[in-house]
């Protein structure tokens, strides 16, 4: 008897928590779908300023402009950290460095002019295996992040051996103590919490995303000196698609 009651004791408990882990698959679920319907009903609004500041060239339109292309760029760092939980959309084929690195440079084009800052790019002339979009990603976000704590000065992106992709500014730079945990998820430190704006995600996804294209990132900073990113871009053959 006393068997039988602890089985059954035992298998209402089971029964409750497979109940307890469909809701939250169902609550996970709608979440996404949520966040997913958002992220795509956002950018006809964005299209839609975009065209109207099209046929303004005023400081005002340019600073309009400035601000909402990093509303888009937000909304694809949404879209990025949704995409990681699910189905992977990765293509690893075999492309070249230039065209990938001068698209998300040219995406930065009007802020370093706006703020006086040089870009200094010297071409890679070199081919590495990864998948375009989600390489270009994390370009975009390191160059973000550069410009943001760049506030004068210059920003260099050259290729180093063997195939390390680096993006090297003059900005204020990371103290040491936060150094080790920038590609933590949610962390900001000390620069962080100056600049409200920083949201601590930005290089967790770049970090994400580089381990599963096979990359790697590491970051070089001193205080007051810049911050150097570099991005590993070595990766078997055999993984080619």
């Amino acid at each position: 008897m006393i068997e039988r009651d602890y089985q059954a004791v035992i298998c209402a408990q089971c029964d409750a928590r497979r109940r307890m882990e469909t809701e939250a698959a169902a609550r996970q679920s709608d979440m996404a779908d949520y966040y997913a319907a958002w992220t795509h009903q956002i950018k006809t609004p964005i299209a839609a300023m975009r065209l109207r500041l099209q046929g303004e060239d005023t400081p005002l339109s340019r600073r309009l402009s400035g601000d909402l292309f990093r509303v888009e760029q937000y909304v694809e760092m949404a879209m990025a950290y949704q995409r990681l939980g699910g189905p992977s959309d990765y293509v690893i084929r075999e492309y070249a460095l230039d065209p990938i690195v001068r698209q998300a440079v040219r995406k930065f084009a009007g802020e370093f002019i706006d703020r006086k800052i040089r870009l200094l790019y010297e071409p890679c002339g070199a081919s590495v295996l990864t998948d375009e979009k989600w390489l270009s990603f994390v370009i975009e976000q390191v160059l973000s992040n550069a410009l943001k704590y760049t506030p004068q000065g210059s920003v260099i992106v050259r290729l180093e051996a063997p195939k390390t992709l680096v993006v090297r500014d003059s900005g204020i730079g990371v103290a040491p103590e936060d150094l080790p945990r920038i590609f933590e998820k949610g962390f900001t430190g000390r620069n962080g919490r100056a600049d409200k704006r920083a949201s601590g995600i930005g290089l967790y996804l770049c970090r994400r995303v580089c381990e599963n294209l096979g990359h790697t990132i590491c970051a070089r900073s001193r205080p007051g000196e810049g911050t150097e990113i570099r991005i590993g871009l070595e990766r078997e053959a055999r993984e080619v698609e």
